[in-house]
């Protein structure tokens, strides 16, 4: 609005454009502009390779092949990066004996493991306890961490090797003011060997003598029921990718997973965007969702179940009156739980409107929400979410 208002274009720029985006070029309403070198002269795309991550031979999730090509960058006094999008040092804690699981009291989320603080943590609420010696159910030791995050990868590579200098980058580590600063300052000197790191790392920084990422864990997005996760992992991967190689040394990136013969891994080794990009319009084409769907969200929750899913259902109703009286082309589909039904205490549900046309959205949204607002539902707090990015 404020660019129309001043006269003045605007420059959206990304590697991995949004699908609503690369849409909106392909119909011609953006004006597209390819950039298919990189910024560096001499330099090229790393080599991406895909590595089978259920080996014999793993080391807390590192494969041999991994290992190899750490220790070879070692041997050159060349830098690597390990990926993986997950913080703290495991994402639950199972009791081998009768199975209780750590849960956390106010959210319906597992609570995570940090070990340098012997704590368990929700990345949710922010709720902490500290780490049982015993299974609060059945009093047995034997409590087993599972799954893996960067303070567990840490102490493996520094288990492995040795006399290598390792940094670990994330939310718990760069808590400290200037933290964050020191360490991007210590990679640049060369200070450090082998950088283990989440999300934080994989856009903006250049580090020349960085020639290899390694990614773990990625696998874990393709189980997830947002419709745009493949698109959200593609983009990421594709980012921490480009942070190997960026200097006279040729890069290379080792992706661990299960499922090498995966569209998404399949375009990502040839740095493809618009061949991924293309699958994942005609998918969503075929399941009419955005950018061939327009898409409205009422979240609501309360400190109850019961209220959050009364209201729900009466703003269902109220909403199937709407369209049957205004004729607007919108389908509305039942409550439902959000994706993560308890957070911070509160009981959060969600009802979806979708409609193949735009003004027919705008249309119903405004009669919707004055309906809603004569429910005079207090106990309940609620909002609109218009072309939302996450259904959490």
């Amino acid at each position: 609005f404020r660019a129309q208002l001043r006269g003045v274009p605007i420059i959206l720029g990304s590697a991995t454009p949004s699908l609503e985006s690369y849409a909106q070029a392909k119909r011609g309403r953006y004006r597209r502009l390819k950039l298919p070198q990189r910024a560096t002269a001499h330099t090229i795309l790393p080599t991406v390779r895909l590595v089978e991550s259920r080996d014999r031979d793993n080391i807390e999730g590192v494969t041999p092949a991994l290992q190899h090509a750490i220790a070879s960058r070692l041997a050159k006094h060349e830098q690597s990066l390990l990926f993986i999008n997950r913080r703290g040092f495991a994402p639950s804690l199972l009791c081998a004996a009768c199975g209780w699981k750590a849960m956390c009291p106010r959210c319906s989320a597992r609570l995570v493991v940090h070990r340098d603080d012997a704590r368990l943590r929700c990345h949710h609420c922010g709720h902490a306890a500290a780490l049982p010696a015993l299974c609060p159910d059945c009093g047995n030791q034997d409590l087993l961490p599972l799954g893996f995050g960067t303070q567990r990868l840490e102490r493996a590579l520094t288990e492995l090797f040795p006399g290598a200098r390792v940094l670990r980058v994330d939310r718990d580590s760069t808590r400290r003011r200037g933290s964050f600063v020191a360490m991007r300052n210590a990679i640049a000197a060369g200070e450090v060997d082998i950088l283990v790191g989440t999300q934080m790392l994989a856009k903006g920084h250049d580090f020349p003598r960085m020639t290899l990422v390694g990614v773990l864990g990625a696998d874990n997005a393709l189980y997830s029921a947002e419709f745009r996760a493949t698109e959200h992992l593609f983009a990421l991967l594709e980012q921490v990718a480009g942070r190997a190689g960026r200097g006279e040394l040729a890069g290379e990136v080792l992706v661990q997973t299960d499922f090498p013969d995966h569209p998404l891994y399949k375009a990502l080794m040839g740095h493809d965007y618009d061949r991924y990009a293309e699958a994942l319009l005609a998918e969503r084409r075929g399941l009419g969702l955005p950018p061939f769907a327009h898409l409205a969200l009422l979240a609501a929750e309360a400190k109850a179940r019961e209220p959050t899913m009364s209201f729900l259902d009466a703003a269902a109703e109220r909403g199937r009156a709407v369209i049957a009286a205004s004729a607007c082309r919108c389908q509305l589909y039942p409550p439902v739980p959000a994706g993560l039904a308890r957070r911070a205490g509160m009981e959060r549900g969600q009802v979806l409107v979708q409609s193949n046309d735009r003004r027919s959205l705008q249309t119903f949204l405004p009669l919707w929400r004055a309906e809603l607002e004569q429910l005079g539902e207090r106990r309940v707090r609620w909002s609109i979410d218009v072309d939302p990015l996450s259904f959490a």
